[in-house]
């Protein structure tokens, strides 16, 4: 993917096949005007070298990292596993990263070849403590912010020991602060829009304070959700030796639980706050559902590895579908929609 990025003529007719763009899906979101709501999750570029070459596949954005302040090489080897009969992956990298420093200078010397959006997301270095996370992010802010069009902080993944206590709204206030603040005075001729990554394993209630948090606090989006530490109730059909390695399950089994977490937080904030959908999206009504529930914005990671490199065009396509045969005249009018339709 990224040498086919690298030479003239084979990306743009790569592109020409993979990434049509259709008008109607054309979105404003986090300050952004984006081609359609379709991007690449974060996980896939941890060190931001093939953010061209995931464009020319079609993605509408690209969320690079989870980038650390500072190099780590991550969990032992092996760490990644295919559950094929259950459509989805295991994973336990743990956040392998060439560190904010570096990445932070790549994207600084980058010559993209592609308009696109690149979200980048910022999670916290293994061996610091929980009690100096917060200035763990806030280092990477302060490099990473000015070459973000947003950034995300990930206190979701499973695979840092510590990093999901983050999420109880005690320890998220101060660390989200103290992000916010740290980006606004790295960057000061704009707004970097900053948003929170929550895992679906959070309890209800869980969930509804950070969405009242996120309002509080002014945050400008959620992203829901993470991987999961669950494995029963999934109703996984893969080797139990491999559903029982230890790690973050994403992909198809997921798809219900993110999408229930997507519905609470609107139904908690509305439109105050841009919501991301992720989690087991596989085609084009996984799409278009999490933004009937709310979302503005759609993420995939898992799918691309069963679906390969027409997956991205297949979802546009089919949102284009949908929203033509849809009641609405936009697909902003769309978002929510099933919220509005049920509170009529």
């Amino acid at each position: 993917i990224r040498l086919a990025a690298r030479v003239p003529v084979l990306r743009t007719f790569v592109a020409a096949v993979l990434a049509p763009r259709h008008k109607a899906l054309r979105v404003e979101a986090l300050g952004r005007r984006m081609h359609g709501p379709f991007g690449l999750a974060a996980g896939f570029d941890k060190n931001a070298v093939a953010i061209d070459g995931m464009t020319m596949l079609g993605f509408d954005h690209v969320e690079i990292g989870t980038v650390t302040a500072q190099a780590q090489p991550g969990n032992p080897k092996k760490r990644l596993f295919r559950l094929v009969p259950d459509r989805a992956l295991i994973n336990r990298m743990g956040f392998n990263n060439e560190g904010s420093a570096a990445v932070a200078a790549r994207l600084a010397a980058r010559k993209p070849v592609f308009a696109t959006t690149v979200g980048v997301n910022i999670g916290k270095t293994k061996i610091v403590p929980e009690d100096a996370a917060t200035a763990d992010y806030v280092t990477s802010t302060e490099r990473l912010a000015a070459h973000a069009d947003y950034l995300v902080v990930n206190v979701s993944s499973p695979n840092t020991p510590g990093l999901r206590n983050l999420q109880a709204t005690d320890h998220l206030r101060p660390l989200l602060t103290e992000v916010r603040a740290a980006a606004d005075r790295t960057v000061t001729d704009r707004r970097v829009p900053l948003l929170v990554k929550i895992a679906p394993d959070l309890a209800d209630a869980d969930i509804d304070a950070v969405a009242d948090l996120a309002v509080e606090l002014g945050l400008d989006g959620i992203i829901a959700t993470n991987t999961t530490i669950a494995r029963d109730g999934l109703g996984l059909n893969s080797d139990p030796a491999l559903t029982a390695e230890t790690g973050g399950l994403s992909g198809a089994p997921v798809k219900q639980r993110s999408l229930e977490v997507l519905r609470r937080l609107y139904a908690r904030v509305g439109d105050r706050i841009t919501l991301v959908g992720v989690g087991g999206i596989e085609t084009a009504e996984d799409a278009w559902q999490r933004i009937l529930a709310g979302a503005t914005l759609v993420q995939g990671y898992s799918a691309f590895i069963y679906e390969g490199p027409f997956w991205c065009r297949a979802v546009h396509r089919g949102l284009a579908d949908r929203l033509r045969d849809s009641p609405y005249a936009t697909l902003a009018d769309a978002v929510g929609a099933e919220h509005k339709k049920v509170t009529a």
